[in-house]
């Protein structure tokens, strides 16, 4: 994208900030975003660059989705890259780029019951959980995460049912679901970068058990909600934020980003 909107994209380095002084757009996007500190830093220099105020509505990736599709926000930054293409070749959204991406980890208790950290794919991961009969923490909210973790239980044949004691659904974000896997000594699968940012506070009770499998992939994609549909969606400063978070400053401001232990916790990655 960025190569395709190069002239425009010089246009846009000769006009002040100041046109776009006061402007709003609001995105919605998930909980990863806003647990890691990742958006508190970049929109700060979002607006220095552009004048342009992005209200963030921090919820699920599906909850994130459905708002865009009613024309409740102008954008969406999200991590449910099936889903999202889905969207966009139904007419819901148009522009979406890749941004950055981290990865999925499973965690889980001191002793590791289900001997997980012995398997080297999810799958097999999720398969000795079960058969174990090991408590296992889902977020259960439709959320990429929860897609994801859907995902891997398909790819073992049998998806876990609500008769199964070893197996709660929390409805809740990530956060909170760590903390409710910590207190059960449950596994559960989270995106490394909420992890980072919460690994202090659950040790010894958690860790990392399974990591760097390919299925385990976290993409992020950012994504304008279809003007077409919503006459009232700002297009020009959503666009104007999709061509930043693409652009070179967007991209160097992602993969600076880091915790307060010096772990980049986004690789930055628009084509």
């Amino acid at each position: 994208m960025y190569k395709k909107l190069l002239p425009f994209l010089f246009l846009l380095a000769f006009l002040p900030s100041a046109l776009c002084a006061g402007e709003s757009i609001r995105c919605a996007s998930t909980t990863s975003t806003r647990n890691s500190g990742l958006l508190e830093y970049l929109l700060p220099i979002f607006k220095a660059d552009s004048g342009v105020d992005v209200e963030i509505l921090a919820v699920s990736a599906g909850a994130a989705l459905e708002l865009g599709q009613k024309g409740d926000v102008d954008c969406v930054l999200v991590h449910d890259q099936d889903l999202e293409k889905q969207l966009v070749d139904e007419g819901y959204f148009v522009d979406r780029e890749d941004v950055m991406y981290n990865d999925f980890v499973l965690l889980g208790p001191a002793g590791d019951p289900a001997g997980v950290t012995k398997t080297r794919q999810s799958a097999e991961a999720f398969k000795k959980i079960r058969e174990a009969g090991a408590n296992f923490v889902s977020r259960g909210d439709n959320s990429g995460t929860n897609m994801r973790e859907n995902r891997i239980w398909a790819s073992t044949g049998i998806m876990p049912c609500r008769n199964d004691k070893w197996y709660l659904s929390s409805g809740q974000g990530m956060a909170e679901t760590i903390r409710i896997a910590s207190a059960r000594q449950a596994y559960t699968i989270t995106d490394r970068a909420t992890w980072l940012s919460m690994q202090d506070k659950v040790k010894p009770d958690l860790s990392i058990v399974l990591e760097g499998d390919s299925t385990l992939f976290n993409q992020y994609g950012v994504m304008i909600v279809n003007p077409a549909k919503y006459d009232h969606v700002d297009y020009r400063l959503a666009l104007n934020f999709v061509i930043w978070l693409t652009s070179p400053a967007g991209q160097q401001a992602i993969g600076a980003f880091k915790d307060d232990r010096g772990n980049a916790l986004f690789t930055p990655n628009a084509k």
